[in-house]
Parts: structure tokens; C-alpha cells; sequence
């Protein structure tokens, strides 16, 4: 009677230790990959590939970005673009036939190409309005390309009034455009008397700035 007590009993304890094992298997089981980093490979090599891709789109913008801004784009400077008037050398002659007037030459400074788009000269003599040349419309190339020797020629009556009225000037203030920062004050031949001066357009042929009245 004993005997299979005893049997019995170590039949139970048996089978409690085998069921306590399996529950401490079961328990650790999921716990175990993380304790001893069986999951961490994957998220570095995930981390590591973002980081290197990240590193390595912006070495590419920079370095294309870097590319671009020193691409060569060849020295344009002075070429193509409209002539300010220190852009360009002035004269200014007195020209006594057919009919007595002012011959200005206009031509390029060393190294320059420019293009004199605005047709008329600014032309006046002082800082009062009464001094001011008023356009008569006569010559004119629109544009004209200025490089070189190449010139171009206006033509100023300096008095279309009768009698003795108006003032002496000794110099000419010419600009390429009204409103141009950076006018030339250019030395005349001699000190005319002056009143309502006229002014011709830009030519490139001088006997096309004779200015008169039309």
C-alpha cells in the first residue's frame, strides 16, 4: 500500500516540476530576444542605412549645389547693354557749314560695347529749365552699337531765337537718357549765347544732325 503511495506521490511531484519548467520556458521565452539583443541588429542596420542615406542625398545637393554656382558663365561685362553716359567719351565741335552748329561725337570707352537705345540725347546748358534742348526729330538708328572706333553724332543749335536775348554757357551737359544719374559736363569751343537751344537725334552719319526747325 505503500509502495504505490509513494509511487503515485513521485509521479505528481514529477509532473508539477515539469509543468513549473515548462511555465518558467513559457514566461521567458518572448522576454529572452530583447535581454539579449536579438531584435537590435535589425533596427541598427535600419538606422544606420536611413543615416547614411540622408548623409549621403545632402553630400549630393551640396555637391550639385556647389556645382552650379561655380559653372562658368564667361565675362558678359560691357557687352550688350545700354550706354550710360560714363559709358562713353564726349566732344564737342563747332561746325559752321551748311548752317553754323554744335557737332557732339559720342563714342565707347576702352572695352566697351553698348547699345544707344534711347534715340535722343539729353542735352542742356545750366540747371534752369529754359536751358534745356528740345528734340527736333531729325537723324536717328535705333539702336546704335557703340564698341571700338565706331561713333555716333547729334547735332545742337544752341540759339533759335532772333535778337540778343539768352546767357553764355562755356559748357554742355549731355547725358544718354533723361534720366541718367551720371551726366557729362563737356567743355565748348567757345562761350555761345544761348536760348531755347534744339538738339537732333543719335546718327551715325553727321550729315544727318544739322539741326533746324521744322
Amino acid at each position: 500500500m505503500r509502495s504505490r503511495l509513494a509511487t503515485r506521490s513521485t509521479r505528481l511531484v514529477l509532473a508539477a516540476a515539469v509543468v513549473t519548467a515548462l511555465a518558467a520556458t513559457t514566461a521567458c521565452g518572448p522576454e529572452d530576444p530583447s535581454e539579449t539583443g536579438a531584435a537590435a541588429p535589425s533596427a541598427s542596420t535600419s538606422s544606420s542605412a536611413s543615416a547614411e542615406g540622408t548623409e549621403s542625398g545632402n553630400n549630393g545637393g551640396g555637391e550639385a549645389g556647389k556645382g552650379g554656382t561655380e559653372a562658368p558663365t564667361g565675362d558678359k561685362s560691357g557687352y550688350g547693354q545700354s550706354c550710360g553716359t560714363n559709358d562713353l567719351d564726349f566732344t564737342v565741335t563747332w561746325e559752321a557749314q551748311p548752317i553754323s552748329h554744335y557737332l557732339v561725337t559720342a563714342k565707347a570707352k576702352s572695352g566697351i560695347t553698348c547699345y544707344l537705345d534711347v534715340n535722343t540725347p539729353s542735352v542742356s546748358f545750366g540747371s534752369g529749365a529754359d536751358g534745356v534742348a528740345s528734340p527736333v526729330g531729325q537723324g536717328g538708328e535705333d539702336p546704335i552699337k557703340l564698341s571700338g572706333s565706331s561713333v555716333a553724332y547729334a547735332g545742337i543749335n544752341v540759339k533759335t531765337t532772333e535778337g540778343e536775348g539768352g546767357k553764355q554757357f562755356e559748357n554742355v551737359i549731355i547725358a544718354t537718357s533723361e534720366d541718367d544719374p551720371n551726366p557729362a559736363e563737356v567743355e565748348l569751343p567757345d562761350a555761345p549765347t544761348v536760348d531755347k537751344p534744339i538738339v537732333t537725334n543719335w546718327s551715325t552719319k553727321r550729315d544727318e544732325v544739322i539741326p533746324r526747325i521744322v
